[in-house]
């Protein structure tokens, strides 16, 4: 029903940025909330961010808290996430999520892309 793609992700020195993209295909029309998840070697899962897709209301992990900023453009069906000040702890591969209209649960999720900071 949904399909995302992520992309942008890269290698970057610490203190630096990166502007990560979700391209959103399929029954955009029952969007709720989209969000960035990453994982890093050897490590679980974590919530980085989510907003809501029509009010834009936003949150944040106190780890990026400041730092990141979620975002999503509705006519091109594309979600975003701003690094900014990047840390090597930021290392992770990064995914994005969404669930539709009257689910609690992230039912949908793209493939992944790596942001690698160096120090």
């Amino acid at each position: 029903q949904v399909r995302l793609v992520e992309s942008g992700g890269g290698l970057v020195q610490a203190g630096g940025s990166l502007k990560l993209s979700c391209a959103i295909s399929g029954r955009t029309f029952s969007l709720a909330r989209m969000a960035w998840f990453r994982q890093a070697p050897g490590k679980e899962r974590e919530f980085v961010a989510r907003i809501y897709w029509n009010g834009g209301s936003t949150y944040y992990a106190d780890s990026v808290k400041g730092r990141f900023t979620i975002s999503r453009d509705n006519a091109k069906n594309t979600g975003y996430l701003e690094m900014n000040s990047l840390k090597p702890e930021d290392t992770a591969v990064y995914f994005c999520a969404v669930a539709p209209l009257g689910r609690s649960e992230f039912d949908y999720w793209g493939q992944g892309t790596q942001v690698t900071v160096s120090s």
